[in-house]
């Protein structure tokens, strides 16, 4: 007989494989001149970092939910200020190639992530280069590269866009890492929308004011409210959701659902949107892609492992200083729920899979002004 337990965790992954999958087809349905016909993503992106951050002042100033961290101006101006950039920069440059490109075909893209990311950790020496790595890394980008080239509706605009925001994404990740871990304080999802989301509206408006605000002026665009507050609402939940996976399963099981999500996400993009083709090609190279997102994440679980059975003195510097942080973190965002406080959402950002279409809040680590989380 299946336990209660067990049902739940399953019960919260196919949560977050819905909510995922839903956010990203809403997003493009929204977005698309073929259906909904808003073609402003930095439009989307503003009204979902505006909605977040009245709902975390909401939940901190009025109904005082969770208390606001102690926030110097020294720690806003260093580390939220250049994180939010990133992170505004990373949605922007994401949602404007849904204009461009296929759901499939961007979720290909995505496979990119762990590339970028260990690519900017050993530019930021946060991360050492090693072959085994590295090799993995090759994998992937030849996967990528497969599966692009046999994309029948290949735009190049669209591709830049999105890799731009993979990179963006990237950077957000390891900066975060570098800037807040060494302040000392936390920020749980809440209060990460409450400092983040609106710093990186002001950062959109910027680009919105030049490049979309003239257009809406002079074209008929359409403004359904419930459209917009439904699509605003999915995108925070998603974020939520995120955080109750990993506290109550883990990063592995997390990841392993997020390669499933991508999978369905991909065949069900071919039935809501019937332009999107996906050719054998694209398959063999996302799979390829895959291997190497895989055994990148087998090795990452591998080094955190390692570092929990070996005698302190004998853990390689690099793991050591993860393994640490992950224990320094325990304060961080734990669902409810009676499991003791056992299954906390205290994980690496640079080792989880991190899905961007949870654009308001950064997973764990990379999540609080003292240390971690694309």
């Amino acid at each position: 007989m299946i336990s209660k337990q067990l049902l739940l965790t399953y019960l919260y992954l196919l949560v977050y494989i819905l909510l995922s999958s839903g956010v990203i087809l809403y997003n493009k349905w929204v977005l698309s001149p073929k259906y909904f016909n808003f073609p402003f993503p930095i439009t989307l992106t503003m009204i979902h970092m505006g909605f977040s951050g009245m709902v975390a002042f909401f939940l901190i100033r009025v109904l005082k939910v969770v208390s606001p961290v102690k926030m110097t101006f020294e720690i806003y101006a260093t580390c939220v200020i250049p994180i939010s950039a990133f992170f505004a920069s990373s949605l922007w440059f994401g949602n404007t190639a849904y204009l461009h490109i296929s759901v499939a075909f961007i979720q290909m893209l995505k496979a990119l992530m762990p590339v970028a990311t260990f690519i900017v950790a050993v530019l930021c020496s946060t991360d050492k280069l090693r072959w085994d790595m590295f090799l993995n890394m090759v994998l992937v980008s030849v996967g990528v590269v497969i599966s692009s080239y046999g994309e029948i509706h290949f735009n190049i605009v669209g591709t830049v866009y999105q890799v731009t925001g993979i990179f963006a994404e990237a950077l957000r990740l390891v900066l975060t890492q570098v800037l807040l871990q060494k302040k000392g304080l936390t920020l749980n999802p809440v209060t990460s929308l409450y400092y983040i989301a609106p710093c990186s509206f002001m950062f959109l408006f910027i680009p919105w004011y030049f490049l979309e605000k003239p257009g809406m002026e002079v074209s008929q665009i359409q403004f359904n409210f419930w459209i917009f507050f439904s699509n605003a609402i999915c995108a925070l939940a998603l974020n939520f959701s995120i955080f109750l996976v990993i506290g109550r399963t883990g990063a592995v099981t997390f990841r392993v659902a997020g390669v499933l999500k991508d999978w369905i996400l991909i065949a069900l993009s071919t039935v809501v949107f019937p332009e999107s083709t996906i050719t054998g090609l694209n398959i063999i190279g996302y799979a390829i892609a895959l291997c190497g997102v895989v055994t990148y994440n087998y090795l990452k679980v591998k080094d955190v492992r390692t570092s929990q059975l070996l005698p302190p003195e004998s853990i390689p510097e690099r793991i050591a200083k993860d393994w640490k942080l992950e224990k320094k973190s325990s304060d961080i965002y734990v669902p409810d729920g009676s499991d003791g406080g056992s299954s906390r959402g205290n994980h690496p950002a640079s080792d989880l899979n991190v899905d961007e279409e949870a654009p308001l809040i950064p997973p764990s680590r990379l999540s609080h002004i003292g240390r971690r989380d694309a």
